[in-house]
Formats: C-alpha cells, sequence, structure tokens
C-alpha cells in the first residue's frame, strides 16, 4: 500500500501534473484493495486454524481422526474466499492502472525530462 502511495505522488509529479486524473479513482482503489486484502488474510488466517485443529485432533486409540487430505478437502471454502480477495485486490490496481493512464495521458502533461530540454 504504501508503494502505490507512492506511485499516486509521483505519477503527477513526473508529467508535471497538480493531481492525478481522479482522486474518487484512488479512494476507490484504496477500499478495494484493503477488502481484498482482509478477505484474503482472514481466510487465510480460519484456514490455518482450520488445518491445525484437524491435524491435532486424534481418536481414543491415539490414531489421527482427520487425514491430511480430509483437512485440505475442508478448506475449499476458504480457498474460495482467498481467490475473491485477490479477484478484488486485482480489479483495484486495474483501476490504478485505468487512473494512472489518464493522468499522462492528460494533453497539457509532459515528461519531466522532456520539459528540460522542450525548456533550453
Amino acid at each position: 500500500m504504501i508503494s502505490i502511495g507512492a506511485i499516486y505522488h509521483l505519477v503527477p509529479k513526473l508529467w508535471g501534473l497538480p493531481s492525478m486524473y481522479s482522486v474518487g479513482l484512488i479512494n476507490v482503489h484504496f477500499w478495494l484493495a484493503t477488502i481484498g486484502t482482509v478477505l484474503y488474510i482472514v481466510a487465510m488466517w480460519v484456514n490455518g486454524i482450520m488445518q491445525g485443529l484437524m491435524w491435532r485432533a486424534v481418536n481414543e486409540d491415539g490414531t489421527l481422526t482427520y487425514s491430511f487430505v480430509e483437512s485440505l478437502e475442508a478448506s475449499y471454502p476458504g480457498y474460495f474466499v482467498r481467490f475473491i480477495g485477490g479477484a478484488i485486490f486485482l480489479t483495484g490496481m486495474l483501476v490504478m492502472a485505468y487512473n494512472t493512464y489518464m493522468t499522462v495521458r492528460q494533453k497539457h502533461a509532459v515528461a519531466q525530462d522532456n520539459a528540460v530540454a522542450q525548456a533550453a
């Protein structure tokens, strides 16, 4: 998130613009990235606890209650939530790419190295 914020700060500076194309799209990207990250983390955290508890469960005779494969099968819903979180995060990155493209594409945007060359 810090790197993304740095990009949002640097792109307008590098093209000599006062700000990004849309601050609203920056907010949308922030919330998509936050929601996607939270879903991803929570899904993996819950899966880890569930798998750990399943691996520790033993029968009265000391044998394991669940096999490794059964613990993986029980994790499928968490993996699906992780996929959804990653897709939401990716959508936010596409919003960022669009916002950056539209910022650079503005007609009064000039890359700073070209601005120095044109002034000379």
